[in-house]
């Protein structure tokens, strides 16, 4: 049986990956973050503390365990953030790639990384893989570099790119879109949502299985790894407060120029997702599906 590394294991997409290989069996996995392990089921896998900073901690436990893949999730994400902490944002989205492809080329290992759609300026979206990219932020430059990096790497590589992901963590301590604008809406607190950006939300279970199909297949390439419906940032919180009933005259529409974001958004991204379809058999939910099963995991751990 194949065994997979997992980095950045007790964020979103790195919890939906454990809890898929727990229900599967399919691969063994090494689950690896900072710090000790936050997901709730500690048997039937291996847990490593790992700091992706850190390239001799990184060496030591790849080593250790010899994994056939490495799926890397862990980045900083914030675009905020991102603009603002630009040499924290490089280290982590830049130099963790380059630690981690040193150690898939002498070893062998399959490299499955995660990129975003904030590669791209939205002036043309909905992109197709071969899409030429143009960031507008910082995030989006760290990441479009560590693309072209695994793209010149010697080891067998897959990036898969992916919007605005959603979903829900055992403990409820990771936020997202969605679950900030219900959380906002059940309060009765207006909520000011941009009306002029277009995205494809993903939700986190897709992705994780986006992810394991990809060492299954031995997938080699870009992939478009999203929700497949498009629809405004304001559709979507409308579309939130649809579902769970609330109130929708909480809601303001406001333009993107308004909120005055440190860094600058792309206005319609957007991924065409034929090639994962087709290649990998990528089967992502609609919205409202994914909205059902977040309703569904909110319920159970209550």
């Amino acid at each position: 049986m194949k065994s997979i590394l997992v980095t950045g294991s007790n964020g979103l997409l790195g919890q939906k990956i454990t809890e898929r290989l727990l229900e599967t069996k399919q691969f063994n996995l090494i689950a690896t973050s900072k710090g000790g392990n936050r997901f709730p089921i500690k048997e039937g896998y291996t847990y490593a503390e790992m700091d992706i900073l850190d390239p001799e901690n990184v060496k030591a436990i790849i080593e250790k365990y010899q994994p056939d893949a490495v799926i890397h999730t862990a980045a900083m994400t914030n675009v905020d953030t991102c603009e603002s902490e630009k040499e924290s944002a490089y280290a982590l989205n830049v130099g963790s790639v380059k630690t981690l492809i040193s150690l898939c080329e002498a070893h062998n290992i399959q490299f499955v990384h995660l990129s975003t759609d904030f590669i791209f300026d939205g002036a043309n979206g909905p992109y197709d893989e071969t899409a030429k990219a143009n960031p507008l932020s910082y995030y989006g430059e760290t990441k479009l570099e560590a693309e072209e990096i695994i793209k010149r790497s010697a080891c067998r590589w897959a990036i898969l790119r992916t919007i605005i992901v959603y979903g829900v963590v055992s403990d409820m301590s990771r936020s997202n879109i969605v679950l900030w604008a219900k959380g906002a809406l059940e309060k009765g607190n207006p909520i000011n949502v941009v009306n002029d950006q277009w995205r494809m939300p993903t939700l986190a279970e897709d992705l994780a299985d986006c992810c394991l199909l990809a060492v299954e297949k031995n997938a080699q390439g870009v992939y478009n790894a999203s929700g497949k419906d498009m629809m405004s940032i304001s559709e979507l919180v409308s579309r939130v407060a649809d579902f769970w009933q609330l109130d929708k005259s909480l809601i303001q529409d406001v333009s993107a120029e308004t909120l005055n974001q440190t860094a600058r958004r792309p206005a319609r991204t957007g991924f065409i997702l034929d090639k994962t379809i087709s290649d990998l058999g990528y089967n992502p939910h609609s919205f409202e599906e994914g909205l059902a099963i977040v309703d569904k995991q909110i319920k159970s751990s209550k």
